[in-house]
Order: structure tokens, then C-alpha cells, then sequence
């Protein structure tokens, strides 16, 4: 199973709460992470295992969307920031259409990721 991890800035340090509050879980379900660069940077941080892609501006958020459409990514937490102003806003809808057309779970806030996580206990 592989989970792709996305935070908008002012979402990052909420995706690094996340992370180390489901720790365990993360781990104990044979889950491999790739994320965006900065967020995969955070990410580490927290122990967890992460292939880092550009950073969403710079592509990331592209890169995150050819694995959905290839079948590689099965699941994703993308804590978006409904507030602010997002340069690559176009790149960030065209991975949430794919997942929607490729019926790939999407979580965007940490309440949703929560009910996706118990779903694979």
C-alpha cells in the first residue's frame, strides 16, 4: 500500500501531528510513503520512511498525480489550506480530479485521514 503525503504550508506542522499520532499504525501496516519535497522533508522527521518528489510548485503535486493514474499510489493525505493562496492551484485540482476518477481514497484534512487509517486496521 502506498500513501502519498501532501501539506500545504500552513498545514505542515497539522501532517507531522498527524503522522506522529498514528505512528504505530503507520508502521505496522507494510506502508511505503512517497510526498511532496518539503512535506516528505517533515515527514522523515517523524522516523517514517519517505521517497521525496519535488516540492508541489515545482511539479510535486504532478509527480503525486502520474502515480495515481499509473496504479501505484493506493491512498492520499493531502492537508490542504483552504486560506491561502496557492500558486500551483491548477496542479493541486488536477490531483484531486485523478483521484476522483481513478476512485483513489483522499483525505484532506487529519478528521478523514483518521476514518481512512482505521479502515486498514
Amino acid at each position: 500500500m502506498e500513501i502519498a503525503l501532501i501539506a500545504h504550508d500552513g498545514k505542515k506542522a497539522e501532517m507531522v501531528n498527524f503522522l506522529m499520532k498514528h505512528k504505530d499504525a503507520l508502521n505496522n501496516n507494510k506502508i511505503t510513503f512517497v510526498a511532496t519535497g518539503t512535506t516528505g522533508k517533515y515527514a522523515e522527521q517523524t522516523g517514517l520512511t519517505v521517497t521525496r518528489y519535488l516540492s508541489g510548485p515545482l511539479g510535486g503535486d504532478a509527480q503525486i498525480a502520474a502515480r495515481v493514474v499509473e496504479g501505484k499510489t493506493n491512498m492520499v493525505f493531502f492537508f490542504r489550506d483552504p486560506m491561502g493562496k496557492h500558486p500551483h492551484e491548477p496542479d493541486v485540482n488536477m490531483l484531486l480530479r485523478l483521484c476522483d476518477v481513478h476512485n483513489i481514497p483522499l483525505a484532506t484534512n487529519p478528521a478523514t485521514a483518521e476514518m481512512l487509517l482505521d479502515h486498514l486496521k
